[in-house]
């Protein structure tokens, strides 16, 4: 049964995930403290970690750094009330998969859980490392680098990475994208994806107006060339 750690300090919000998670038949263990959160996580074996932003003893982005630092592979959704473009960003910075402010639906975290553990659960023995060009991606480490200099990946621009290999050649649409990546299961008009493709050229390609390996397909998305 998958494992699903909740740190989170609200007592009824506490409550409330632990009884829908395990009306979906995942199994729960729930804490309000940041130090306690962090040694189940590094002593118990679980398939996902919700961590919420404020928390007594250790907050959350100190909690995910130690376990990022620790060598944790475990996905990680923060939980934050916090709505600031640099609150989120550093966030994903800190090690965290996924980002949702309160409130939310829970439909919608649902969604980014099941989306998470599809991609953790199913694709990593698919693909662990991966050389194009000058550019060598480990998605076990999550590492990268480009003429053997690191390269600043965020765990979202991994999980795309991640999609185009094991999809080498076909053409991926936004839609995919969106289902796949961010974890939607309605898909609102937007330009995230294009915006997410536009960073990783800049940081993979040569030539990002000349892109090589990550092509446009007009009308229809994107495809990846080796």
């Amino acid at each position: 049964m998958t494992r699903i750690l909740i740190i989170e300090d609200e007592p009824d919000m506490r409550r409330g995930l632990q009884d829908n998670l395990e009306f979906e038949e995942y199994e729960t263990v729930g804490t309000a403290n940041g130090n306690e959160g962090l040694r189940l996580a590094l002593k118990e074996s679980f398939d996902l970690i919700i961590l919420d932003l404020m928390l007594p003893g250790m907050d959350g982005m100190e909690v995910c750094r130690r376990l990022k630092e620790a060598g944790s592979r475990t996905p990680i959704i923060m939980l934050t009330a916090r709505e600031s473009e640099s609150d989120k960003v550093e966030g994903l910075e800190s090690g965290a998969d996924d980002y949702i402010t309160k409130p939310f639906s829970l439909q919608e975290l649902l969604a980014r859980i099941k989306a998470i553990l599809r991609r953790t659960q199913t694709h990593p023995s698919a693909v662990h490392e991966y050389s194009f060009g000058d550019v060598t991606l480990s998605f076990d480490k999550y590492e990268a680098y480009k003429a053997g200099k690191p390269l600043d990946l965020s765990p979202r621009e991994f999980e795309m990475m991640r999609l185009f290999v094991e999809r080498e050649g076909e053409t991926l649409s936004r839609e995919e994208f969106l289902k796949e990546v961010w974890g939607y299961t309605s898909l609102p008009q937007t330009r995230t994806v294009d915006n997410h493709v536009a960073k990783l050229r800049q940081k993979i390609e040569d030539d990002p107006d000349s892109p090589r390996h990550i092509i446009t397909v007009h009308r229809m998305g994107y495809k990846f060339i080796r």
